[in-house]
């Protein structure tokens, strides 16, 4: 309990929470559970869901004649949760009807509303969903005293505040009041009132700024000097990104008080980041609860951390940011430049956030929460500013930004995760005073999936499991997404996997149940006139059959992956093979046009020098689109830094040696990168690819490459094949013409096959714990080649929990040898059959016998 603390707690629940019987119910049994254990409960609400907004647009609508319609809606809503709750609203709420009709129609006669108005319409939000909560729980007997918050919060004068803040984003103060503890004692011991309003000096309403309720909230419990604040919502706390765009992410469960602002300053919209300094100063607890699940653990924000670990702990990303640059080769060792140009934002009240300087440039950004008003001072300003310098305005812009504890120290581990900004412009980079932070200026456009991106790369590999919870699929406990099964077949074949491992040594299996329901899966994709499987994934060849008898058709990359699957294949159609090599030599083309299958041709080079060789043929055009996507570098096969693909500036030579030699390109390729998660991916490529066939008359086919992201471990999103095919639709509808062929490869095989091998040796390090097992780089190179993380337990075992932090590597005399690092094991012992989990892709056939260890050979089940 806090210190000096009293029995008194908050809660505040948010509009969505009030806004239903379900959640009231939730509300009333969390209350009797509260004062059941001897608590003294104030509690603060919002307006019903979407009520404010209504509100805003009365007082935008002034001059439109469209309030009485707002207004209507506005008590149609309460009228319908009042019926709901079994109450007469109109009896409640009669006097807040009247008000709120008064109002919208004196600003429509004069056809405005000053401040002062302005608040007094917001207030009535809270006003009147706070009668209808007290109503109800008195109703239940929980006998609820209803109070007006402007009695209890005043606000105080802001230094430099313009009018519309002092009303519309007024502040309180914080000190502890006893005077009101003592009154509201007298009262009962179950308080409600409003967030978001107060008074002013002068006893006019004033409100505290949209989300102004987790301040009111905050500022009660200041002054009740309460033992914690509660702040129930609709999801069950904060997460590590936006749940609702990245199912992925986890629950973040214990917070500072710094590392909460940082989030909530930088976009999280769980909390209102003014609410935590009043806590803060208290030493207040502030627990963030789920409204539809009580039960349900969720973020704790204290003194104190579960941890003091370097760690990335959430990305969040903040829209319609504004940057103001200003140039001019002056300034360079001119004394007081920035004191001038900040003295102009001064005057014009705009607050700085981000600040990034040059010899010859300063970048500063504005936080659009802050500088409402920036649009309507926007010409003077720069006007004033351009005294001093060149001054742009760049707007649609985001802030993206990396939040968590000492980032410094771990930027060398984030160089992998800085990868992703190689395809996007920065405007602006900061990196926090306070180490809590690092920040990318991008365009709007771009910032979502970064933000998918960088959290696939950071958050989804991170082993901070003291600061983690689980993710929002997890808590919600249902798939949000075309998937195969969530249960692991692995888990179910358990007692045959270690018997094989026992008998075999290092093994790969592989489940053909499995690769059956994913090909299944794939038949969401109906857009696709049809599939290649992508040999170079793995060229086992039960596995081959499997995909010839499912009618795929197979991608390869040399000749002699064509020469393997005629051999295997002999009467096969010719055009179920398509060739696409890289830099190959010319005899690799002659064969494939003997054999009379699909030909790639990915080099302006190859028809400048060989162009003889195709003339009279049909070929395919490899493009590249300017830009790669995947897990890492080395996968991305698009964009300046690939070797890949014919550069669409090149394109209308391309076509001139194609007319003049009368090649027929019947299909355009492109294939931007392995491990890909945005679903809107293979639309651009295909919209892409139309745009490059208009300049050949003979396109049929637009092949838009594989690179479907497969789920590595159980932090990581799965990628949605019904929002791929959503967006190939849409393509479609565009392009009938075109026949859409895609090559999937490693999104088949990689969950369906594991790694298998026995601990040979364990030891110890400090704090650090190796486990030893038979087989390692040379089996599995993806780990040390990309810094792939694949789910690793430890079979023998898998019914103990982890406990150990620790190291699993190989045998191989190789710093890099490592399969895992920093992994939860449970204390291993020599002969435990070791599981390394989706490496049915890019295992086996990237094995080697280094060291002069054979690698593991493979099994199909």
């Amino acid at each position: 309990m806090k210190q000096n603390s009293t029995n008194w707690i908050v809660l505040k629940f948010g509009g969505t929470s009030v806004s239903s019987l379900a959640n009231w119910k939730n509300i009333a049994s969390v209350l009797d559970k509260k004062l059941s254990e001897g608590y003294r409960v104030c509690l603060v609400h919002s307006a019903l869901s979407g009520v404010s907004n209504k509100l805003e647009k009365i007082i935008a609508s002034a001059s439109n004649g469209e309030s009485e319609a707002i207004v209507s809606e506005i008590r149609d809503q309460h009228l319908e949760l009042a019926e709901d709750l079994g109450l007469d609203a109109d009896q409640l709420l009669g006097d807040e009807f009247s008000e709120l009709e008064q109002l919208a129609r004196g600003i429509s006669l004069i056809q405005e509303a000053g401040y002062h108005v302005q608040a007094r319409i917001m207030a009535l939000g809270e006003l009147m969903s706070t009668k209808l909560g007290a109503a109800y729980l008195n109703k239940l007997g929980l006998k609820a005293k209803w109070k007006d918050a402007r009695e209890m919060l005043q606000s105080i004068p802001a230094k430099n505040a313009s009018e519309k803040a002092q009303m519309l984003s007024a502040i309180c103060d914080t000190a502890e009041d006893p005077e009101l503890r003592e009154e509201l004692e007298t009262e009962g011991e179950l308080i409600i009132t409003q967030g978001f309003i107060a008074s002013n000096e002068e006893g006019d309403t004033v409100v505290l700024g949209r989300g102004g309720s987790d301040v009111s909230a905050a500022y009660f419990a200041a002054k009740l000097q309460a033992e914690r604040l509660e702040i129930w919502t609709d999801v069950p706390g904060m997460f590590s990104s936006n749940p609702h765009a990245i199912p992925s992410a986890r629950l973040l469960k214990q917070l500072s008080y710094m590392e909460a602002q940082e989030i909530a300053t930088n976009g999280a919209k769980v909390l209102h980041p003014r609410c935590i300094m009043p806590a803060r100063i208290h030493n207040i607890p502030i627990e963030i609860k789920w409204t539809a699940n009580p039960e349900q653990r969720g973020t704790t924000i204290s003194s104190t951390t579960a941890d003091d670990e370097a760690l990335v702990k959430a990305i969040s990303v903040r829209d319609n940011v504004i940057l103001v640059s200003m140039e001019t080769l002056g300034m360079w060792q001119q004394v007081g430049f920035l004191a001038d140009a900040f003295e102009i934002f001064k005057e014009y009240g705009l607050s700085i956030d981000l600040v990034s300087t040059s010899d010859s440039n300063v970048t500063v950004s504005l936080d659009p929460g802050a500088n409402t008003h920036f649009n309507e001072i926007r010409e003077p300003f720069v006007a004033d500013l351009k005294s001093l310098c060149r001054v742009e305005i760049i707007e649609s812009t985001s802030a993206v930004s990396l939040l968590g504890r000492h980032i410094r120290t771990i930027l060398h581990q984030l160089g992998s995760a800085f990868e992703v900004f190689q395809e996007h412009e920065i405007y602006l980079v900061s990196q926090a005073a306070n180490d809590l932070n690092f920040t990318f200026v991008v365009d709007s456009e771009q910032a979502d999936r970064l933000v998918q991106q960088l959290h696939e790369q950071v958050i989804s590999k991170s082993t901070g499991l003291a600061s983690f919870g689980p993710t929002w699929e997890q808590i919600n406990g249902v798939e949000t997404e075309t998937s195969v099964s969530r249960e692991h077949w692995w888990k179910r074949k358990r007692e045959t996997l270690i018997q094989l491992a026992e008998q075999e040594g290092p093994v790969y299996v592989y489940d053909s149940d499995h690769i059956d329901e994913i090909i299944s899966n794939l038949g969401v994709l109906r857009s696709l006139n049809r599939l290649f499987y992508a040999v170079k994934a793995n060229t086992n060849r039960e596995l081959l059959q499997l995909f010839y008898e499912r009618g795929l058709g197979f991608e390869c990359v040399s000749i002699g992956e064509v020469a393997y699957i005629l051999e295997l294949f002999p009467d096969i159609e010719r055009n179920r093979i398509l060739f696409t090599p890289n830099f190959a030599p010319r005899t690799e083309y002659e064969q494939a046009l003997r054999e009379g299958i699909h030909v790639t041709i990915d080099n302006i080079f190859i028809l400048q020098q060989w162009g003889s060789l195709f003339e009279g043929e049909e070929v395919f055009l490899r493009i590249d689109p300017g830009q790669g996507h995947g897990h890492h570098r080395h996968v991305r096969t698009g964009g300046v830094n690939s070797k890949f693909g014919i550069p669409i500036s090149e394109l209308k030579e391309v076509r001139s040696i194609t007319e003049r030699l009368q090649i027929a390109v019947k299909g355009m390729h492109s294939h931007l990168g392995s491990g890909i998660k945005d679903p809107a991916s293979w639309k651009r490529t295909a919209i892409i690819l139309a745009e490059a066939a208009s300049l050949f008359d003979e396109v049929e086919i637009l092949d838009v490459g594989g690179g479907l992201g497969v789920r590595e471990n159980e932090m990581q999103s799965q990628l949605s094949l019904d929002e791929v095919e959503t967006g190939l639709q849409e393509f479609k509808k565009g392009f009938p013409q075109y026949r859409l062929w895609m090559e999937p490869g490693r999104y088949l095989v990689a969950t369906a096959g594991v790694l298998l091998a026995r601990v040979t040796q364990v030891k110890g390090k400090g704090k650090l714990r190796y486990v030893g097992v038979e087989t390692g780089m040379n089996s599995l190179i993806r780990p040390a080649l990309y810094g792939s993380h694949h789910t690793i337990v430890n079979l023998s075992r898998d019914d103990e929990p982890g406990s150990i932090t620790t190291n699993i590597v190989g045998p191989i005399c190789e710093t890099g040898d490592k399969l895992g690092i920093d992994r939860l094991f449970p204390e291993s012992k020599e002969g435990d059959v070791i599981l390394v989990a989706n490496t049915g892709a890019y295992g086996h056939v990237m094995s080697s016998s280094y060291n002069m260890r054979a690698p593991a050979h493979e099994v199909v089940i």
